[in-house]
């Protein structure tokens, strides 16, 4: 088998062998091309010590020399170069204690996680692969190198890997595999939740990232990363819109979202606030008020439990406290206070919800206020109404200069004048604002 490596791959490859070393293109890297996806990066493993690494190759960065990696510039591109190891105990079930330097791939191999990601590669010998890899890809399969519970308890944020390989890739995981994560799961509590938050996003960017949370809940991990999401599993809609519990309906949602990390998460927690808003009226049937706002609350908790950006958080909370206004219940002037609310730029992402909410609903499925609250939007976006306090034809330093002084009235003026040009767009000239500014400042001095 022959596999086609990067020019500059090869050129570290046979500068070691030059150099009476062995070296192998290694991991992740030799998985996607046997699947035929390009690797997003290239990890090389060698026989040769870090400082000979650093020796043999001009621009070299100890990055990671206590584990024995050295980054290697080629052409500016960095490429990770790792002497051959064992790793000793884990204390911390995340990082050996110390690592071993060894001459023996399959030592090193041996180590690894997955059998997926334990193969290596080089044009001399070609595919090394001792644990079957390439067969576990043939068969679609995840699979623990050697006992999967040794391998979880060396690093336990292993266990959520192998669920979002399962998840990216669509491959099963292998029933012993399986059986250790639900014996294991409790070992994410060792995990950073960066490290967490990391695996949980390329879960939501996968093609059917249910297939991940799925996983989750049955391993027990839902539990422990998301109970406010756990809690909507089984819940009983109770309601002749719904046909699926909270928690499959916010599955159904989240598969039809476009492949966007905000829209996904927004999409993942659009309905947190269901089971503390829940509801029973005379006829039985269930419902939710404000759990908009509540799931809103709710969200920005959660983001900020799993570190995300505030950008992130920020835009999240805004999708889900406004995912359920529709052009049914909104007039013009609203529709502005609509748009300034959202923001421009985040308009598309919440109406990719509404849209992804309504095909998670009880079929038919009516997008008629969407698509019209859609193009309603579109109408004032295209005639450049003011929408904000940036859109206005006058400032906070026009009004101080007729008198104003600074602070909450000041403030409370502008948006009182916003108002008015949100209702008037033709008032929005600095002369009739002005006008309209210094009568109510001589109310407020009376």
């Amino acid at each position: 088998m022959k596999i086609t490596l990067p020019k500059d791959v090869e050129y570290i490859i046979d500068t070691l062998n030059k150099n009476n070393f062995s070296a192998y293109a290694v991991g992740g890297c030799i998985r996607d091309k046997l699947i035929h996806r390009e690797p997003k990066d290239w990890d090389i493993t060698t026989s040769a010590l870090p400082k000979n690494i650093s020796e043999i190759f001009e621009n070299t960065i100890p990055t990671g020399i206590k584990h024995g990696t050295i980054t290697v510039l080629i052409n500016k591109t960095p490429y990770e170069v790792t002497t051959f190891r064992i790793d000793g105990k884990y204390s911390d079930n995340r990082h050996p204690d110390e690592v071993i330097f060894s001459n023996s791939l399959y030592e090193d191999l041996g180590r690894r996680d997955f059998t997926i990601n334990s193969m290596a590669y080089s044009h001399n010998e070609g595919l090394q692969d001792p644990f079957n890899g390439e067969k576990d890809l043939g068969n679609r399969l995840i699979r623990s190198v050697g006992n999967p519970d040794l391998r979880f308890s060396e690093d336990s944020l292993r266990i959520l890997r192998a669920i979002r390989f399962s998840t990216e890739l669509s491959f099963q995981i292998d029933k012993n595999t399986e059986d250790s994560i639900n014996r294991n799961y409790l070992l994410i509590k060792n995990v950073s939740m960066e490290r967490i938050r990391d695996e949980i996003s390329k879960i939501l960017l996968s093609n059917t990232p249910s297939i991940g949370f799925h996983e989750l809940n049955k391993s027990g991990l839902l539990r422990i990363i998301f109970p406010e999401l756990y809690v909507c599993v089984g819940f009983n809609q109770r309601n002749p819109h719904h046909h699926k519990d909270i928690f499959e309906h916010t599955m159904l949602v989240l598969d039809n979202t476009p492949n966007n990390l905000i829209i996904r998460i927004a999409a993942l927690l659009h309905d947190i606030g269901k089971p503390g808003c829940f509801s029973i009226d005379a006829n039985g049937i269930g419902h939710f008020y404000m759990h908009a706002i509540e799931g809103a609350k709710i969200s920005q908790e959660i983001l900020k439990r799993l570190k995300y950006d505030n950008n992130t958080t920020k835009i999240v909370y805004k999708l889900i406290k406004e995912h359920l206004v529709n052009r049914n219940n909104l007039k013009l002037p609203s529709i502005k206070k609509f748009i300034n609310r959202v923001g421009i730029d985040n308009l598309n992402y919440l109406f990719d919800l509404q849209i992804a909410d309504i095909k998670g609903h009880n079929p038919p499925h009516d997008f008629s206020p969407v698509i019209s609250l859609k193009n309603s939007v579109q109408e004032v976006l295209s005639r450049k109404d003011p929408l904000s306090l940036k859109d206005l034809a006058i400032n906070g330093n026009d009004l101080i200069d007729i008198g104003y002084p600074k602070g909450i009235t000041l403030g409370k003026t502008l948006n009182e004048l916003l108002d008015l040009v949100i209702k008037n767009p033709e008032l929005n000239k600095k002369d009739i604002l002005i006008d309209r500014a210094t009568k109510k400042l001589d109310i407020f001095n009376k």
